[in-house]
């Protein structure tokens, strides 16, 4: 069982260079199904969920050039076989869901399994399955797989979609499919994530036209065929909040290095309001400690709210924090599964429903603890971080599917930490 041990009680200080963003590629690299010819791809993560994503790709047939050693992927999908992501492949991360839209789009058909349950909420997919209708997919559920199928003729139609819920894997999914769509579409309550205006810009480099991504509204005239591209990979906002957090946690300064300081604005925000300062930059972000974090209330919300990818590590901060802190989680109705295991290093935290009350302790002691999703394991790496003692991290494996180097990181920042199988 992959753990990590963590000597905590030291200041983090220094720069860490981003890698590309998890969020963004994934649908980037599923989105190369639309194009004819080899795209190629920089700045990808060397992450499990990547590699996951162009395992799928390649049982459907696309030609993958893998070079994820040095953050690069060429695909051609120019031989595209199949039209089926089966269970083995899907339940493994949901993500794989979007493949839906490009499949049907290109295709005219696709079965894809459901993707089950998921440790931090039910995730239902019945917002791409309704959005896709509106573009004309007929649409069964049997044996636990979607298929799905375009109209006769083979090829979608555009149509206006108005998503119930801002959800950025439909928002996703009826986009790559309107981008093949005959005539124009209109998608209206879209998310606004900038994964989502990464994904347009990809698209757009394709041959694609859409405009208004980043707003609620998008605007999309389907192209008969789009083309290979060449593009470089968003940095990843998460994973900068991240080492923000471990550098404000330790009393230290902590600068980023590569995503542009706009797309973490609401975080940045309660770092403010929590004491720290921010320098922004063009594509950097320092945060200086001025002494304690102060207790701040936060509640998550889609895209430009505080994003819920961020709350376990926020609540690891506020874990040591001066006076009481509110967190709301209003994404997923299953993400306090840190709570526990914060506690186990003297943490106080209350949860009543989807609310969490942390009162500010001193001084955090090392234990023993167990990660439960990717998001949970950085927090409980942050939390092993502020504490005296030791603290061993166990199934730090889910890490791997949202950060690219995580220890090397933060050894480079002055943290005592070792992975140990």
């Amino acid at each position: 069982m992959d753990k990590v041990r963590i000597h905590g009680g030291r200041k983090l200080s220094g720069t860490v260079e981003v890698g590309g963003s998890k969020n963004a590629a994934l649908p980037i690299l599923i989105g190369s199904i639309l194009a004819e010819g080899t795209s190629k791809f920089t700045r990808v993560p060397n992450l499990q969920d990547v590699r996951t994503t162009l395992k799928l790709l390649s049982f459907l047939g696309l030609e993958i050039k893998n070079d994820l050693a040095h953050n690069r992927v060429s695909i051609d999908a120019s031989k595209l076989t199949g039209y089926e992501a089966p269970y083995d492949l899907v339940r493994t991360m949901r993500a794989s869901v979007v493949v839906l839209g490009p499949l049907l789009a290109r295709y005219g058909k696709a079965k894809v399994s459901l993707p089950g349950g998921c440790a931090i909420g039910a995730r239902p997919i019945n917002f791409h399955l309704e959005g896709l209708k509106k573009l004309g997919a007929l649409i069964e559920l049997e044996g636990g797989y979607v298929i799905a199928t375009a109209p006769k003729g083979g090829r979608l139609t555009g149509g206006r979609v108005a998503f119930d819920f801002p959800s950025v894997g439909a928002t996703e999914n009826v986009m790559m499919a309107a981008a093949l769509a005959q005539g124009e579409s209109l998608l209206e309550n879209c998310a606004r994530e900038p994964e989502i205006v990464d994904l347009a810009r990809a698209l757009r480099a394709m041959g694609a036209q859409i405009e208004g991504e980043g707003s609620e509204t998008i605007r999309i005239q389907g192209k008969p065929s789009l083309q290979a591209c060449d593009y470089e990979i968003m940095g990843d906002r998460i994973e900068t909040g991240t080492y923000l957090a471990a550098g404000f946690g330790t009393g230290g300064s902590v600068k980023t290095v590569g995503l542009a300081p706009e797309f973490l604005e609401a975080v940045l925000v309660k770092f403010e309001e929590s004491g720290a300062k921010i320098v922004r930059g063009k594509n950097t972000i320092e945060l200086i400690s001025q002494g304690a974090p102060k207790g701040v209330d936060i509640t998550t919300l889609p895209y430009p709210g505080f994003p819920t990818d961020m709350q376990a590590q926020f609540m690891a901060v506020m874990c040591i924090a001066q006076g009481t802190s509110t967190i709301r989680e209003t994404i997923f109705e299953n993400r306090f599964m840190h709570v526990p295991e914060l506690s186990r290093l003297g943490a106080d935290i209350t949860v009543r429903g989807n609310t969490a009350i942390i009162r500010g302790t001193p001084v955090l002691r090392g234990a023993p603890l167990m990660a439960t999703d990717l998001r949970a394991s950085a927090s409980l790496v942050l939390g092993g971080l502020f504490a005296q003692g030791e603290t061993v991290v166990n199934r730090i494996y889910h890490l791997d599917r949202g950060y690219e180097n995580m220890e090397l990181k933060l050894k480079n920042l002055g943290a005592k930490i070792e992975r140990e199988k």
